[in-house]
C-alpha cells in the first residue's frame, strides 16, 4: 500500500513504522509497506504520487490520454519548471506549462480510491504533440495524434473548424509553430509520392537476442521507439532528439574511437553490432538473433592459480607481421561482429573456452575483457589494477574474477577480467544490464567528471531495490578510491547492475555493481598529484571520517551505523594492504615492482592519516 504524509498517514506514525521496519521511505513524504512489491505500488499509484509532489501541475501529453504512466514508466506533467523525478520504476517528467493552458478535469482511480486531477484539454494535447524537441511530444505516437485529431473534428464539426479552435489556443500562448503544424495535420491530404531523406537510418536494438525497440535517425536527430511487447525501462530517450543515454554510454571512446575512425554516432552504430550489457544493434532485425550470445563457458577461477592465468592465450601479440600489439587489436576491431567497448584504456573483448583457450571475441561469445599494458610509463597499469581489485575484494567489496595473463613476445602481463553482466551458463535465463552513472544521470560520457558522491546517492535511493545497503556501499567505494589514490572513479566507473527474470515487466533487482576499473592513478607519470574524480562533501582530497559521515546523514543513513561500518572497513583494508603483493610471473620488471611498492605505500599512508 502507498502512504502519503498528510493524506493517509501522519509524520509521527510514519516515523514509528519506518523505525520498526513496517514501512519503507521512498522519498520525503512517500512510504510503502516493507513487504510490498514496491515497483508495482509506485506504478499503480503514479498519478497520485505526481499529484502529491506537484499539486499545481497537470497531466499532459501522452499521460493526459492514458491517465497513467507509459509502458516504460514515464508520466508526463506540465507545471512551473522543467524537472525530472525518478522513483524506482517511475519517472515523472515535468516541463514548463504555457502561460494560458487549456485544461480539463479527469477522474483517476488507484488502490487508495478515486480523485480528480487537471489534464490537458484536447486542443492543448494537439499542440503538445507538435512541440519542438520535446520529450512530451515524442511520447504522443501516431495513433494518439490520430485519435486527438478525430476527437477535435467530432467536437468542432470539421477539420477547418478544429484547426481554427487549436489556432486560437496557440495564439494565446504564442505557440505559433505548433499551431502551424497542428493545422497542417488537421487539414492534411494524401501525398501521392513517398519522399524521404536517403540519409535516414534505422537500427533495431536487441537485448539478449530479443528486439526491444528501434533507433531512427532522420538526418537531423534521433528517435527511440520501444517495441510494443517490451515493457522494461531499459532504454529511454529522456532528451528529445539525442541518442538515448544508455545507448550512448555503450559506444566506443578514447583509444577504440580513434582506431575505428568513426566520425559520429551514426558511423559508430553502423560499424559495430555487439556491445556491453548484452545489447546488439543492427539495421537487420533478423541478424540480432544470429549474433553470438554472451554467456560464460567456464569460470576464470578454474583457469587461475595464485592470481595468474593458467590457460592458453590465443590473442594478438608482437609477431613479425604485426607492427605492434595495438595494430593487432585495431585489425580485430575492424570486424563488425567484434564487440565494442567504452572507456579510454586499451581493451580487447575475449572468449574463454571450456578448455582454457583465450581468444578474441570476433564471431564468439564475449565473456572476458583483456587489458594489456600501456606505454610511456603505463606498462604497470594491469598489475596496479590487479592489486587494486585484489585489495577491494579482500576489503569486502564485490569484485569480478580477475587474473594476470603472461603475454607473448616479452610483453608485460595483461589483466583479464570476467564479465559480471552476462549469463553464467546455458541454463541461466536472467536478463542483465549494466547502466553506468552517466546514463543514470542522463549525462554524456564527456561529462563523466561532472558529478559528486551526493548526486549519485540521490540517484541511487529511488532506483535501488536495496537503497540502504547500496548507499552505504557507495560511501565505502568512495572511501576506497580515496585510500588507494584512485583519481579515475568517475561516473562511468560506477554503475547499477539491473537483473530481470524472463518476461518480467520490471527489474527484480537493481543494485550498485561490483567494483571495476579501480586503479591507483597517483603512481603514474603526470598523475602524482591526482585528486578524486568525484567530490565528496565538496572535497576531492584529504578526506576525513567527518566528510563521509556528513554525506551519510545527507543520504539518509544513520551516523552511528556508518561509523561502525567504516571501522570494520578500515580494519579489513589494513589487513589486506599488509598482505598485498605482486604475483611472480614473467614480464614483471623493476619499473612495475617500484610502482606496485609505491601504490602499497600510498594505501598505508592514507590509512594512517584517515581520522
Amino acid at each position: 500500500m502507498l502512504y502519503l504524509i498528510g493524506e493517509n498517514l501522519d509524520k509521527a506514525r510514519a516515523h514509528y513504522q519506518a523505525e520498526t521496519g513496517k514501512i519503507v521511505q521512498l522519498m520525503r513524504g512517500i512510504y510503502v509497506d516493507a513487504d510490498a512489491d514496491i515497483d508495482a505500488v509506485v506504478l499503480r499509484n503514479a498519478v497520485r504520487i505526481a499529484h502529491y509532489l506537484y499539486p499545481n501541475a497537470y497531466l499532459s501529453a501522452a499521460s493526459a490520454t492514458l491517465l497513467a504512466p507509459t509502458r516504460d514508466g514515464r508520466l508526463f506533467i506540465s507545471g512551473k519548471r522543467n524537472q525530472r523525478t525518478r522513483l524506482r520504476a517511475l519517472e515523472i517528467i515535468q516541463n514548463v506549462a504555457p502561460d494560458q493552458p487549456a485544461v480539463a478535469t479527469a477522474i483517476v482511480g488507484d488502490s487508495t480510491g478515486e480523485f480528480q486531477i487537471a489534464v490537458s484539454s484536447m486542443r492543448q494535447r494537439c499542440l503538445e504533440a507538435f512541440r519542438q524537441r520535446s520529450e512530451h511530444a515524442s511520447a504522443i505516437d501516431d495513433g494518439m495524434r490520430a485519435q486527438i485529431a478525430l476527437r477535435l473534428v467530432e467536437e468542432y464539426g470539421s477539420p477547418a473548424a478544429a484547426a481554427d479552435a487549436v489556432w486560437a489556443l496557440a495564439r494565446d500562448n504564442k505557440w505559433y509553430r505548433e499551431g502551424e503544424q497542428a493545422e497542417r495535420y488537421l487539414l492534411r491530404s494524401a501525398v501521392a509520392v513517398d519522399v524521404r531523406n536517403e540519409a535516414a537510418l534505422s537500427f533495431h536494438v536487441g537485448w539478449h537476442g530479443q528486439v526491444i525497440g528501434r533507433l531512427d535517425h532522420d538526418g537531423f536527430e534521433w528517435r527511440w521507439q520501444p517495441d510494443g511487447g517490451f515493457d522494461l525501462p531499459l532504454v529511454q530517450q529522456r532528451v528529445p532528439g539525442r541518442l538515448p543515454a544508455f545507448i550512448l554510454s555503450l559506444l566506443p571512446e578514447g583509444w577504440l574511437e580513434k582506431v575505428l575512425k568513426d566520425k559520429d554516432e551514426r558511423a559508430m552504430l553502423r560499424s559495430g553490432k555487439r556491445y556491453m550489457s548484452n545489447i546488439t544493434i543492427s539495421a537487420d532485425a533478423a541478424e540480432l538473433g544470429l549474433l553470438p550470445a554472451d554467456t560464460l563457458a567456464t569460470r576464470l577461477g578454474d583457469h587461475t592459480r595464485n592470481g595468474i592465468f593458467t590457460g592458453t592465450y590465443a590473442g594478438p601479440g608482437r609477431g613479425r607481421l604485426e607492427a605492434d600489439f595495438e595494430a593487432g587489436l585495431a585489425r580485430l576491431y575492424r570486424r563488425a561482429d567484434t564487440p565494442r567497448l567504452s572507456g579510454v584504456q586499451i581493451k580487447a573483448p575475449m572468449f574463454l573456452a571450456r578448455d582454457g583457450r583465450l581468444s578474441p571475441s570476433a564471431g564468439l561469445p564475449f565473456t572476458h575483457i583483456l587489458k594489456p599494458a600501456g606505454t610511456s610509463g603505463f606498462q604497470a597499469l594491469p598489475v596496479i589494477e590487479y592489486l587494486a581489485m585484489s585489495l577491494a575484494g579482500a576489503t569486502g567489496l564485490a569484485v569480478p574474477a580477475i587474473a594476470l595473463v603472461p603475454m607473448p613476445d616479452a610483453m608485460p602481463p595483461a589483466l583479464l577480467v570476467e564479465r559480471f553482466d552476462i549469463r553464467t551458463s546455458a541454463s541461466d535465463t536472467r536478463r542483465l544490464a549494466l547502466e553506468d552513472m552517466c546514463s543514470v544521470l542522463d549525462l554524456t560520457p564527456d561529462a563523466k567528471y561532472d558529478g559528486t558522491i551526493e548526486r549519485i546517492a540521490r540517484a541511487i535511493r529511488p532506483l535501488s531495490t536495496a537503497p540502504q545497503e547500496d548507499l552505504l556501499l557507495l560511501l565505502k567505494r568512495a572511501l576506497f578510491a580515496w585510500l588507494i589514490g584512485d583519481g579515475d572513479m568517475h561516473l562511468k566507473n560506477l554503475a547499477l547492475l539491473k537483473i530481470a527474470s524472463p518476461a518480467a515487466d520490471r527489474f527484480d533487482t537493481i543494485r550498485l555493481a561490483p567494483v571495476y576499473d579501480a586503479v591507483t592513478t597517483r603512481v603514474f607519470p603526470g598523475l602524482e598529484h591526482d585528486r578524486m574524480a568525484l567530490k565528496l562533501n565538496a572535497k576531492d582530497d584529504r578526506l576525513q571520517r567527518r566528510d563521509v559521515l556528513q554525506v551519510a546523514v545527507v543520504a539518509g543513513l544513520t551516523a552511528v551505523g556508518v561509523n561502525d561500518a567504516i571501522d570494520r572497513f578500515l580494519q579489513q583494508f589494513a589487513h589486506a594492504a599488509d598482505a598485498l603483493h605482486v604475483p611472480d610471473l614473467p614480464g614483471i620488471d623493476r619499473d612495475i615492482t617500484q610502482r606496485a611498492a609505491a601504490m602499497i605505500a600510498i594505501c598505508k599512508e592514507r590509512l594512517a592519516g584517515f581520522t
